[in-house]
């Protein structure tokens, strides 16, 4: 569990000072893919009574094919619309506003769900997803959290979490696009946490 290692607890203890004389907090969870991001910020946001926004929701979809022609900047770029998780979700908060969005719908595998999530104003939000903590997003991020996990047990999960679709070229996608990312766009020395989960 998430409490059982110092760092969780450090990332627990910084959000507790910074909400101290600013609110809302808006935390940052990113990491490579089956790093355990979304179970921790489940705990964090259980812990502090915050929220938690999956940036999964903002997926920009496209097929195969066309994600492998690209550049892995331009896959890292294009994966998750930022701009929509900037407006729609980060400055209504920021704002101390409710937000709401629809999210890519992952049923058809194509344009947005019919469905509306919304979520209220909160003193603490969690936005949990690779690419997270992107440059653009930064003057809008408290706290920027790197989670990691080593590359064998992540990609084990992956495979028992996503079956054959783990085989399917999807990840050697997307791991092209997350080695630029965590290689040159945000490196480990650029978050102001790093949490190493242990196997």
């Amino acid at each position: 569990m998430p409490a059982h290692f110092p760092e969780a607890r450090e990332a627990i203890q910084r959000i507790r000072v910074l909400a101290r004389t600013s609110s809302p907090v808006i935390v940052a969870l990113d990491g490579r893919s089956g790093a355990g991001k979304s179970t921790l910020a489940e705990w964090m946001a259980d812990q502090l009574e915050g929220i938690r926004v999956d940036q999964d929701d903002f997926y920009t979809g496209g097929d195969l094919g066309a994600w492998q022609r690209l550049t892995p900047r331009e896959k890292a770029d294009r994966v998750i619309d930022w701009r929509r998780v900037r407006d729609e979700v980060l400055l209504p908060l920021r704002n101390g506003q409710g937000a709401s969005w629809r999210p890519f719908n992952w049923d058809t595998m194509a344009g947005l769900s019919p469905e509306t999530i919304t979520v209220p104003p909160s003193s603490i939000v969690i936005l949990d997803g690779a690419y997270s903590a992107r440059p653009e997003l930064a003057d809008l991020i408290d706290l920027s959290i790197l989670v990691t996990l080593d590359d064998e047990t992540r990609r084990e999960r992956l495979r028992q979490r996503e079956g054959e679709d783990f085989t399917s070229g999807w990840h050697a996608v997307w791991d092209e696009a997350e080695d630029f990312y965590f290689g040159t766009i945000r490196p480990p020395e650029a978050f102001d946490l790093v949490i190493s989960r242990p196997s």
